[in-house]
C-alpha cells in the first residue's frame, strides 16, 4: 500500500478503516482458534463431576475460580468466574450499589446525589455506566503514576457523596499508565467520608505487555485489608482480549463478604455461567503459565503495530509544538495529544478520508475534553500495512487541521 506524503494523497488512498475502538485482530482471535475446533471433545463434566450443560455454581466452576485466583493472586474463595464481559460485572455491582447497597450500607439511590471520581483520560465505557445509572463524575487529572493523589484526598475525606473511583492500574487505557505503588498503597489506605466508598479497579490489561518487562501493580486486596478496608476493592479482569473476545471468561475478585453480597443479588439475576466456556478455558489455558505463552504471542503480533505508529508520528509530527504522545509498554491503545482545539478537527479529517477513529473527547466523562486536545489510538485490529498508512494519515490530518488555522 502507498505510503501518502499529504492529506490529499491520503484521502485519495479512499480507505475504509474502522480504529474507533481497540479489538484483537482476526490473527490474535486465531490463536485459540483450538477453544472453538476442540470444544466437542472437551466434553462436559468438570473434575468434580459437574454436569455443566446444567444449572448451577452461580460463582463458577471451582476450577474456573481456581484459574481466576491464579491469574489475580487471591484465594479462589475470593473469586467470581462469570461470564465473557467484565464491563457486565462492573455495570451489573454499580446497578447492585444503586438498588440495594453495599453490605451493610443503604442503597446508593436512597442517599442522595452520588458521584465517582474518573482519572481522566479514561475508558469511555466506565463513564458510560456512570450516566446511565445517573451517578455524577468528577473528573480528575492524571500522569503516569496514576491520579492525582491530592486532588482525590480532598475530594473524598469530607464528600459523603462520593462512593468510589474508576481504576485500571496497568497500561490505562488510553494512557498506557502503570500506577505507582504510592498511589495504589494511598487508594487503599485514603480516608473517605462514606463508609461505603468503592475502588472499582479494572484490572484488564494484567497480561497485555507489548515488551519482555512484565509489569505488574501491588495487590489491591491485600493493601486494603492491611489499611483497615477489606471491602473497599472490587478486581475485576477478564480473558476477553486473552482467548475469543465475545467468549471469554470474565472474572470479579474481592472479600468474601463482597462475593456473598455478589452471590446473592446475581442469584436474582441468573441461574449460573456458561460452564461449557469455562470448562474449555481451563483445559485450554491450563494455569497461569499456559496464559503467559499465548499472551507472548499476542506481544509478537501487537509490538509492531505500536512502533508503527509511534515511528509515523516520530516521522511526521516531532517539529510541531504542543504534539505529543506515550509510547505504551501495554495495553491496547495510544494518546496523542495535540493543541488544543484540534482533536474533534483531526478527527473530522480522518474521517473525510475514510479512516474511523474514537470520536475526540471519548476519554472524559460526558465526552467532553474542554481542551479538545486529546486522540485515543487503536492500532490493534488493523493488518500491520494498515496500521502504517493509518497512522501517517492521522498525523497528516492533524497537520492540514493545523495548516486550515494558518490560512
Amino acid at each position: 500500500m502507498t505510503m501518502p506524503t499529504t492529506y490529499d494523497e491520503f484521502e485519495q488512498l479512499a480507505m475504509r478503516l474502522d480504529m474507533s475502538r481497540g479489538k484483537p485482530s482476526p490473527e490474535q482471535l486465531e490463536l485459540s482458534r483450538a477453544l472453538l475446533d476442540e470444544a466437542g471433545t472437551a466434553g462436559f463434566l468438570s473434575r468434580d463431576g459437574i454436569d455443566c450443560r446444567n444449572y448451577g455454581h452461580l460463582l463458577g466452576l471451582p476450577e474456573a475460580r481456581e484459574l481466576g485466583a491464579q491469574l489475580l493472586d487471591v484465594d479462589a474463595a475470593q473469586v467470581v468466574a462469570a461470564g465473557n464481559s467484565s464491563l457486565e460485572l462492573m455495570h451489573d455491582a454499580l446497578a447492585f450499589a444503586m438498588l440495594y447497597g453495599m453490605p451493610g450500607d443503604a442503597p446508593w439511590s436512597r442517599q442522595g446525589e452520588v458521584a465517582f471520581l474518573c482519572p481522566v483520560p479514561g475508558y469511555d465505557r466506565h463513564f458510560a455506566i456512570c450516566e446511565a445509572l445517573g451517578i455524577r463524575m468528577i473528573a480528575v487529572p492524571t500522569t503516569q503514576d496514576g491520579p492525582d493523589m491530592d486532588v482525590v484526598d480532598a475530594h473524598v475525606k469530607n464528600d459523603a457523596s462520593i462512593k468510589g473511583i474508576w481504576c485500571m492500574p496497568l497500561y490505562s487505557n488510553p494512557s498506557g499508565a502503570i500506577w505507582s505503588n504510592e498511589t495504589i498503597e494511598r487508594l487503599a489506605a485514603l480516608p473517605a467520608a462514606a463508609p461505603d466508598f468503592r475502588l472499582f479497579w479494572d484490572d484488564a490489561y494484567r497480561f497485555h505487555h507489548l515488551t519482555d518487562t512484565l509489569h505488574k501493580t501491588p495487590n489491591i486486596i491485600e493493601l486494603c485489608e492491611r489499611a483497615g478496608h477489606p471491602d473497599r476493592a472490587l478486581v475485576f479482569a477478564s480473558l476477553s482480549k486473552v482467548t475469543v473476545a465475545g467468549g471469554g471468561i470474565a472474572f470479579l475478585a474481592s472479600s468474601v463478604r463482597n462475593v456473598d453480597w455478589w452471590q446473592r443479588h446475581m442469584g436474582v439475576r441468573t441461574i449460573g455461567p456458561d460452564k461449557l466456556n469455562q470448562l474449555r478455558h481451563v483445559r485450554f489455558l491450563r494455569d497461569r503459565e499456559g496464559l503467559e505463552r499465548l499472551m507472548a504471542k499476542h506481544r509478537a503480533l501487537l509490538r509492531p503495530k505500536f512502533d508503527a505508529v509511534v515511528a509515523a508520528f516520530e516521522a511526521l509530527l516531532a517539529d510541531l509544538p504542543d504534539v505529543s504522545w506515550n509510547r505504551p509498554e501495554g495495553g491496547y491503545f495510544i494518546s496523542l495529544y495535540v493543541p488544543k482545539g484540534y482533536a474533534k478537527r483531526t478527527v473530522a479529517l480522518a474521517a473525510e478520508a475514510g479512516l474511523v477513529l474514537t470520536p475526540a473527547g471519548a476519554a472524559y466523562p460526558y465526552g467532553r475534553d474542554d481542551e479538545d486536545a486529546h486522540l485515543r489510538i487503536a492500532p490493534t485490529f488493523p493488518s500491520l500495512d494498515e496500521v502504517k498508512v493509518a497512522a501517517r494519515g492521522i498525523a497528516l490530518a492533524l497537520r492540514r487541521a493545523l495548516e486550515e488555522t494558518a490560512r
